[in-house]
């Protein structure tokens, strides 16, 4: 399943992914951000994977082609390590709750208040 059209909503900060069968995928760039396939966030075990904090605000700068396999995302943080693989973005897509709730609570246990973090943003 390869895309037909990306796009990036930069106001809403969200990927737009549109596949051959008409299923359009989408996802917040903080999503993508502290999901990245990369060694640098993922670690190369589970028990290396290193939690990524405040990325409430993260913009995309820009989006590459990989062969005809993948997106390279820079993010406006300088982070574009991570390959996503539209298997990968499937994988995503079909987890997204789960992967989401899931990072909340790392949140949580690590002591971290995202929603702090979003009100002091916002009186920036």
């Amino acid at each position: 399943m390869l895309p037909i059209d990306i796009k990036l909503h930069q106001k809403s900060k969200r990927l737009e992914l549109t596949f051959t069968d008409s299923q359009i995928y989408s996802f917040s760039y903080e999503f993508l951000r502290v999901h990245s396939p990369s060694a640098e966030v993922r670690g190369h075990s589970p028990s290396q994977a290193v939690l990524q904090l405040d990325k409430v605000s993260i913009g995309v700068k820009k989006v590459e082609l990989v062969g005809t396999y993948a997106l390279k995302i820079t993010f406006d943080d300088g982070h574009n390590t991570g390959l996503y693989s539209w298997d990968y973005f499937r994988e995503l897509h079909d987890k997204k709750e789960q992967y989401w709730n899931r990072y909340l609570q790392r949140l949580i246990e690590a002591g971290h208040d995202r929603d702090l973090w979003l009100r002091n943003a916002s009186l920036v």
